[in-house]
């Protein structure tokens, strides 16, 4: 895959000869100054939160620890939309995902302020975690990577601190009503023992850790009186991205065995998705470059590497341009789709301040901009997989043969207009 078809997470990639060689230094080590646990105070239940897409009553079941305590059951989600069929010549909402590839909370706190923005427009968005932001750096032996040497990562660790912030803007994003995934653990890319050289079982070996520094952060942290994350990770974690969205096909496979619902590792264009391996394929898609002749991914890396090649850092005359580039470009490839096909739309990012943070900037002004209109729902990955499945497969076919920016001839009303009934056979008439 081409540089500008690579995604990365928190803090160092290389790429191949002539592309990108950055050194990120926003690690989540030694958050500092984080404020009181607002969440743990409300209680596993959320009963602080606000009301956004459904009933948010606190469950009625008693918290119920699950292992050494670090991960609850805590009841049904709470702010989870109740989907409905598509009725006969109904028009379906315009979907809009935004994520988070390696999602932490550190020193930016760009994780719980993307938080404050999803409540002031009612946008549900799905956190990819790395299971090693869950994991102190003395405890790094505890990986043991596919093709590395145990405690080896390319995104460092943690420490107690990061952990406790990140495990504190978990609770709170889950009670919010959004989604968790995993972006796996050591973020290994390329061709020297990166994830697209994974078989099935290592990308199996692979999730299992991911799971078990989630549901054992509290014993590996020392953190033994901390609140629960309030879900059951074995139960919540349905999808994921891939590291610099390679190893698809194994991955998919992995995961389509350990029960998994989707997958968003691969490129497509914005048409709607469809099953691949039972699994729904909601990869990213590529997006306009206004003032470009080409289109990128709907990721803010891939902006990054098309506007300031060879630096997180580029020129800062540039970065206002750069940012409104990217927002534009996002903005038109909702529009196309909104007033087209209806296809949902798939953002992925990362909590980081490349380029001033300009990219950051642009994602909030997307979601500012798309998640107030007339039927558009901004939602996680889950909850659109949810969609997808409560809808007749004949549906979702049908409207998967609208190319790009397509919008259906005659209009919603008459291209899922229930079929005709087909006619009454003919009786035989009776000869006297």
């Amino acid at each position: 895959m081409s540089a500008a078809a690579r995604g990365i997470t928190f803090r160092r990639k290389t790429l191949a000869a002539g592309a990108l060689t950055v050194a990120l230094v926003t690690g989540l080590s030694g958050c500092a100054g984080s404020g009181p646990d607002t969440d743990a105070a409300q209680g596993a239940g959320g009963a602080g939160a606000a009301a956004k897409k459904g009933p948010a009553a606190a469950p009625a079941n008693p918290v119920r620890l699950i292992g050494d305590g670090s991960t609850a059951y805590t009841g049904a989600q709470p702010h989870q939309p109740a989907w409905k069929k598509l009725k006969a010549g109904e028009a379906p909402p315009q979907f809009v995902v935004f994520s988070w590839d390696g999602a932490g909370e550190d020193s930016q706190k760009l994780f719980s302020h993307f938080r404050k923005v999803g409540k002031k427009y009612d946008a549900t968005m799905t956190y990819f975690l790395s299971g090693v932001y869950l994991l102190p750096e003395e405890k790094r032996a505890m990986y043991d990577p596919p093709q590395h040497s145990a405690g080896r990562s390319d995104i460092g660790f943690n420490d107690a601190q990061g952990i406790r912030d990140t495990v504190r803007e978990l609770r709170g994003a889950w009670l919010d009503g959004n989604e968790v995934g995993t972006h796996f653990n050591g973020h290994f890319c390329g061709a020297d023992g990166g994830v697209g050289t994974w078989s099935v079982d290592e990308w199996k070996s692979e999730i299992r850790q991911a799971k078990s520094f989630v549901k054992n952060w509290k014993t590996n942290a020392g953190l033994r009186t901390e609140q629960p994350l309030p879900f059951d990770y074995d139960k919540e974690l349905v999808g994921a991205r891939t590291p610099c969205l390679e190893g698809r096909k194994n991955f998919v496979q992995a995961a389509s065995e350990l029960g998994f619902r989707y997958d968003t590792s691969g490129v497509n264009d914005q048409i709607w998705p469809k099953k691949d391996h039972g699994l729904w394929d909601l990869s990213m898609q590529l997006v306009p470059v206004p003032g470009r002749a080409f289109q990128t991914l709907s990721m803010d890396y891939n902006f990054l590497v098309n506007q300031s090649p060879g630096t997180t850092q580029g020129d800062p005359d540039m970065r206002t341009y750069w940012g409104d580039q990217m927002r534009d470009g996002l903005v038109q490839a909702f529009e196309r789709s909104y007033r087209g096909n209806r296809a949902p739309l798939i953002i992925g990012n990362h909590f980081e301040s490349w380029n001033g943070g300009t990219y950051m900037r642009a994602v909030e002004e997307t979601i500012a901009t798309v998640c107030v209109q007339k039927d558009v729902k901004c939602v996680s990955f889950r909850q659109l997989a949810d969609w997808l499945d409560a809808q007749d497969p004949a549906v979702v076919a049908k409207m998967r043969t609208l190319k790009v920016g397509e919008a259906p001839a005659g209009g919603w009303s008459s291209f899922l207009a229930a079929p005709a009934a087909a006619p009454a056979p003919k009786q035989p008439t009776t000869q006297k």
